[in-house]
């Protein structure tokens, strides 16, 4: 069986600006070179990385928020849906890009629903979501690999 690591947690938010004023009130850093806007708006924003700055942080995790429509990019179960804001995503580090295929296609065929099948996304990582008994929407990400990366949609 694959090791699994719990890496990320991701909000997804109707309102960016709110959503960053409300965690950065509260103490998070998420610094302005983190947030990614188009014409349309902030789409996705990162808190800064405790692991970058120590080492030996490692039960930190990313902390994310996204826009309703950046999140109907990157999870195709959820295109057209209109009630996205406050979904949260748990997100699991895979070690390898084979081995997301390889738990996606294990937890579906036990019949747990697939909310996205395994893609290379945009910022380089395969991806998967599939959802627990409850719900909440788990996403597995291989390590990113530059060479699979491409550029952001047009929101």
């Amino acid at each position: 069986m694959t090791k699994l690591s719990l890496d990320q947690i991701n909000i997804v938010c109707g309102d960016m600006d709110a959503s960053l004023a409300f965690y950065r009130r509260l103490g998070v850093e998420m610094p302005d070179n983190n947030v990614w806007r188009t014409t349309s708006g902030g789409h996705h924003a990162s808190a800064a990385n405790p692991r970058a700055n120590n080492a030996s942080a490692s039960q930190e995790f990313g902390f994310d928020l996204d826009s309703t429509a950046f999140a109907q990019i990157w999870n195709s179960g959820w295109k057209g849906r209109a009630d996205l804001n406050g979904r949260v995503v748990v997100g699991f580090h895979i070690p390898t890009r084979e081995a997301v295929d390889d738990v996606y296609r294990d937890m579906t065929g036990a019949g747990y629903r697939g909310l996205q099948e395994p893609y290379d996304a945009l910022w380089g990582a395969r991806y998967a979501m599939i959802e627990d008994p409850d719900g909440v929407a788990v996403g597995l990400m291989s390590p990113t690999s530059p060479e699979k990366k491409s550029p952001p949609p047009n929101l």
